[in-house]
């Protein structure tokens, strides 16, 4: 493991381009290293070999590093024993104005506009010098059943996350997707049981998902609900398989991308309300990440970028946000939130 935090701590110190991962329960780390700084786009391409970061807004561009112009290194996981405290951080203004937004986006959703509407935001915290290899493998040490990542580009800036939300794995022309949504805190020895507002949040999910899904795939499975742990924070999951037909992986992450999980229902609607509502840019936040056609079988393996942060001028930018639908409670939301922004604040 050493060789690849050597690796990151060289690479962002010669400001070249890099991605680092650890996909969910797997015992090897992976990196992609550009061999030099030029910036590289793809638009309805997704026939090239390589590591994919895209963005919230699909009008904005999707950044590539491709397998034939960087170096690959795979490297094992080594469990290290570090001392975690849990962190509370926000200010009494970021809580009145979310309240705010969340309190409109249950007005709209009542008066039928939409049906879900995910409202996120996010805490700036300062920071004491940072050391990028430190961070990463705090979240690798941390999150060992999470997506987690180091991304970093000299023209884009520096990313990292821990997300427990696959958007897209292609294997052999099959395809897995999953809807994940509804969230609560982790209480060791307590029954867990869910309410009607998370249970909602998650169908509405599921069906966006097998509706779009049901003009792309003849073969569709959907599994079985089940309650899945993501750090401190539980989850509502299924999961849904298909066929994927031949050369159409850019259609089906797109028909996907963004899910009602990050955006809401009906989409458009929903996004346009983000968009003019939310008062900032997500930029790279519940866009999409990971490997594309990463071997001679074109397998692909996508993430939702949530639980994520970007670090500059010596501030991390921690990004949460929470469903919202008829039956959101303003206050409960933003508690919500306060709880997704420690997955972060913990490494820190």
């Amino acid at each position: 493991m050493n060789l690849l935090l050597d690796k990151i701590k060289e690479a962002y110190k010669s400001e070249l381009p890099f991605a680092v991962y650890n996909k969910p329960n797997d015992a090897n780390i992976f990196g992609i290293f550009q061999k030099d700084a030029t910036l590289h786009t793809i638009t309805s391409d997704f026939t090239q070999s390589g590591f994919v970061f895209s963005p919230f807004n699909t009008s904005e561009k999707t950044i590539f590093f491709p397998l034939q112009a960087s170096e690959y290194i795979k490297d094992s996981f080594t469990k290290q024993q570090f001392n975690f405290k849990e962190k509370l951080y926000y200010n009494d203004t970021s809580k009145s104005t979310h309240i705010k937004i969340v309190q409109k986006a249950i007005d709209a959703i009542q008066n039928n506009e939409f049906k879900k509407v995910v409202i996120s935001r996010k805490e700036i915290v300062a920071l004491n010098g940072v050391e990028v290899e430190v961070i990463y493998n705090r979240l690798l040490q941390l999150y060992p059943n999470a997506f987690v990542y180091v991304w970093f580009h000299p023209q884009v800036g520096l990313w990292f996350g821990a997300t427990p939300e696959t958007l897209l794995e292609v294997k052999n022309n099959s395809f897995s997707t999953m809807s994940l949504a509804g969230t609560q805190v982790y209480k060791k020895d307590e029954k867990v049981s869910w309410n009607s507002k998370e249970i909602e949040e998650q169908q509405i999910v599921t069906d966006y998902i097998l509706n779009k899904l049901s003009a792309f795939s003849t073969n569709l499975k959907q599994l079985k609900t089940e309650t899945v742990k993501a750090g401190s924070l539980l989850h509502l999951k299924t999961e849904i398989k298909g066929d994927l037909t031949k050369d159409k992986l850019f259609d089906l992450v797109h028909l996907l991308h963004p899910t009602p999980a990050v955006c809401g229902m009906p989409k458009e609607k929903a996004k346009q309300f983000i968009l003019e509502n939310e008062n900032y840019n997500r930029f790279y936040y519940t866009g999409f990440l990971g490997e594309l056609n990463s071997n001679t079988n074109k397998d692909s393996h996508l993430f939702v970028n949530l639980r994520c942060m970007e670090v500059k001028n010596n501030n991390a930018e921690i990004y949460v946000g929470g469903g919202i639908t008829k039956e959101s409670n303003p206050e409960k939301e933003w508690e919500e939130t306060v709880a997704k922004s420690n997955i972060m604040l913990k490494v820190l």
